[in-house]
């Protein structure tokens, strides 16, 4: 990570995980470990039905953590029964939304052009989103993890302006390393999050993307946290699983300062 150009942000994914009943605990303990002057900003993203309550527990925290959701609809508003919009989300205290998640292009079918729609919803409302790109193992086993990047990225960011980009993050989630207890190497990982910025230089030049924070979001822990986060373009984790244990998000938020 380069901090002379970029934020370090450490996300948590709960994805259907956590009751509203456990957010103040959660809260509670999380403030207790955390460190007063940490190197990185923290979003949590939860589901929707928690947003009111993190936003209040974590309201008067002395380590500020920001409150992000995991999905929105691309309309704003409308016959879309169970779905949220954008507006709804900032209304709701939410700063922060996923959008593209491996798990959402895979079980709910959500194509390249849908992510595009959802990015420019969320922007609108002032939402800063959190886009994921990735292949699985067969495209990387195909060669062609670069060409689906640059695919993925440039179509989710299609229309965007560059005075927009600073409030984007890009999350390089390999698909064969979520939940599977597998991790890219800190070389595989640099190598598409360099990747990747070289795909924002080619759209917006040197300046703007050398200002955009780079996750890397597969099956990151306090064990190898810190060698990620010493590779030049990684510059976060998006952390599904260890999110839910305050002591092993704490890991990997301290990795952050090392």
């Amino acid at each position: 990570m380069d901090t002379r150009y970029r934020k370090t942000v450490i996300a948590g994914n709960w994805k259907m995980n956590m009751l509203p009943s456990e957010v103040r605990p959660y809260a509670e303990r999380l403030r207790a470990l955390a460190p007063a002057n940490r190197a990185c900003d923290i979003v949590l993203c939860v589901p929707h039905v928690l947003i009111p309550a993190a936003v209040a527990a974590f309201r008067d925290s002395r380590n500020r953590v920001f409150v992000g959701a995991q999905n929105l609809n691309e309309h704003p508003s409308g016959a879309f029964t169970g779905e949220v919009s954008a507006a709804m989300l900032a209304d709701a205290g939410a700063t922060y939304v996923i959008i593209g998640h491996s798990e959402r292009r895979t079980y709910f079918r959500e194509m390249d052009a849908i992510v595009n729609e959802k990015v420019s919803a969320a922007l609108g409302a002032g939402l800063r989103p959190i886009i994921c790109v990735g292949e699985t193992l067969a495209q990387r086993e195909l060669g062609i993890t670069d060409d689906l990047i640059t695919l993925q990225v440039k179509t989710a960011l299609s229309g965007v302006p560059a005075d927009k980009m600073r409030r984007i993050i890009i999350a390089y989630e390999p698909v064969w390393a979520i939940g599977t207890g597998k991790t890219a190497t800190a070389e595989q990982a640099e190598e598409v999050c360099s990747h990747i910025r070289a795909v924002l230089r080619s759209l917006y030049g040197a300046r703007t993307a050398r200002a955009v924070t780079i996750q890397y979001g597969g099956s990151m822990n306090g064990g190898n946290a810190a060698e990620l986060l010493s590779m030049p373009d990684i510059d976060g984790g998006l952390i599904g699983g260890a999110s839910l244990t305050p002591e092993k998000f704490i890991e990997v938020i301290a990795a952050a300062g090392e």
